[in-house]
């Protein structure tokens, strides 16, 4: 760092020269033996992280640059915007984040923030990015390999075929030859490039990995939040890249085939009739490689382009009796495929992914709504406060207070939409501190919410509305329903709303920007009217509808014709 004396700080305020002994990198400052001794004594500085000055001068920091200044103004970053997740200086707020909303100190969070945990998860991020790439590198290595055999065994078809007829076939099969060396050098190339492509960014990965475990050796709080912050960013750059891979065909398998004339044998006879062996072709399979992504990053993963819901049609599968006392009140989906249903009087059932009974979960208190969290945990919504509960334990590993009566919960990015009697939706962390605050003018109490991306999405039945509004309250779009209950939404954004109306109910979709809706099935199509929906998080375009009052629910499968 610098081969210079360290001056100790305490002195120095003092107008004293003294070269510090120890550093301590919480105060981010050097200590001489004497000012040490009184910083450990001291209540408020005694567990301080210190090392001596030696080890100090002379650690080289990590390949990150690790900034406590704004780039763009050369002031202190004191502040915090959540909206963008970035830190910012007061010019920073002033000029770019004016209309940003839960704007905080930037030393109350990083006094919150465990540093420990955030480097562990981003070491998580890189792992589970580079055993998907690895995979997918030795997946289009193993490719090469098939379609190396694949290009040899049309070689041989062809020349098998050349040797049983004479010699006018020699200049088709020099022309199908050339066709297929043609097709495969370029699907080769391909695959090469995209390998090495690949290479690129698992390298860059590895220096991060590398980068992750020095920075925050020997650095202030500030400094190591800093610097994990700068990693994850870089991080979330590979995950969009992947992601990306994963919408795109570019992860499918590729495969040449010849095409084989069936009237080769006919032919035979008649071999000046013949102008070709056969077509070369790429065939593309998908690949059955899954990448294992955290719900933060599965979250954060950006809504694919919008579909036509003119297009959209939906079956229905034989509704099932669900045989339990009390109105339902809510269903989800798990990410294992069962479903959860909670009823009117508090009680909780999980259904297996067909249908059936499987147990009831026991947790003490009137459950209003459920939203999952992650694979094991699961968020119940009670009266006034919120229960996180374990699946695999079936014990409630966390109890969230709140100032109102609570009504619905949607999960998404690693917060939680919570709406509050009729006028706010309230997006918190899971520790249970307000992220931002949205204030609804609703006509009746919010039960039904989607949270998605940087929007909400609420059912009114007093007014009988489905609206969308951005994390600032302000309003996208409304649409005029008949009975609007239950909603959910797709991959594609579009909203999905069970519509209880005896005049026009049914199953209504609605476009993400609003502007078009379409309905998909009425009472008479399913047998019964829909109060609620769900999207199996699995299998995307399948899911449950389910009757409020008589407790029935089927499988439904959308379709995209």
């Amino acid at each position: 760092m610098t081969s210079k004396p360290v001056p100790c700080g305490p002195c120095k305020q003092g107008k004293i020269n003294t070269e510090a002994d120890i550093w301590c990198n919480t105060c981010d400052e050097g200590l001489c033996s004497t000012c040490a001794s009184h910083h450990k004594r001291i209540k408020s500085s005694g567990d301080h992280k210190t090392i001596d000055i030696q080890t100090y001068t002379s650690y080289k920091p990590p390949t990150v640059l690790i900034k406590t200044e704004c780039d763009a103004h050369s002031q202190q970053l004191n502040l915090y915007c959540p909206s963008h997740l970035m830190p910012c200086c007061d010019e920073c707020i002033s000029t770019s984040h004016s209309k940003c909303t839960g704007i905080t100190s930037l030393a109350i969070v990083v006094e919150k923030t465990k540093i420990d945990k955030s480097k562990e998860s981003v070491e998580k991020d890189i792992s589970s990015i580079t055993h998907f790439l690895d995979k997918l590198v030795n997946s289009k290595s193993e490719n090469i390999n098939r379609g190396e055999k694949q290009y040899e065994s049309i070689k041989n078809s062809v020349s098998k075929i050349r040797n049983e007829i004479n010699k006018h076939l020699d200049n088709l099969e020099e022309k199908l030859c050339k066709e297929a060396d043609t097709v495969w050098s370029q699907e080769k190339s391909k695959l090469t490039s995209f390998i090495t492509e690949i290479e690129d960014k698992t390298k860059q990965l590895k220096e991060m990995q590398d980068d992750l475990k020095t920075v925050t050796k020997h650095t202030s709080k500030l400094q190591s939040f800093l610097g994990v912050h700068l990693i994850e960013q870089k991080v979330h750059q590979c995950q969009r890249y992947v992601e990306e891979i994963e919408d795109s065909v570019r992860d499918s398998e590729v495969s040449i085939k010849i095409k084989q004339n069936v009237e080769i044998e006919k032919i035979l006879k008649e071999l000046q009739l013949i102008t070709s062996f056969g077509e070369v072709m790429v065939v593309k399979a998908e690949m059955s490689l899954k990448r294992q992504s955290s719900v933060r990053r599965e979250a954060q993963m950006e809504l694919q382009e919008q579909s036509n819901i003119e297009n959209m049609t939906i079956n229905i599968e034989t509704p099932i009796d669900i045989n339990i006392i009390g109105s339902i009140r809510n269903i989800i989906c798990l990410m294992d495929g069962r479903v959860i249903i909670c009823i009117g009087d508090g009680d909780v059932y999980l259904f297996t992914s067909e249908g059936k009974l499987e147990k009831e979960i026991h947790i003490s208190g009137a459950v209003k709504s459920v939203s999952q969290i992650d694979l094991d945990n699961i968020a119940f919504a009670f009266n006034s406060y919120i229960k996180l509960f374990n699946m695999k334990k079936e014990t409630v590993t966390k109890f969230i207070k709140l100032n109102k009566a609570c009504f619905d919960l949607s999960f998404f990015n690693n917060s939680l939409a919570v709406s509050l009697n009729y006028d706010e939706i309230r997006i918190i962390d899971m520790e249970g501190n307000t992220l931002k605050s949205i204030q609804i003018e609703s006509k009746s109490c919010l039960r039904h919410i989607v949270y998605c991306k940087d929007r909400v999405i609420y059912s009114d039945q007093g007014s009988k509305t489905v609206s969308c509004v951005n994390e600032s309250g302000k309003q996208i779009w409304q649409r005029d329903l008949s009975g609007p209950n239950g909603l959910c939404v797709d991959t594609y954004g579009n909203i999905f709303v069970a519509d209880t109306s005896s005049q026009s109910g049914g199953i209504i979709a609605i476009s993400k920007d609003g502007k078009d809706s379409k309905t998909l099935i009425r009472e008479e199509d399913i047998g019964f009217w829909p109060g609620l929906i769900c999207f199996d998080k699995n299998k995307k375009s399948s899911g449950f509808i389910c009757e409020l009052s008589r407790k029935r629910f089927t499988r439904f499968n959308l379709s995209h014709d």
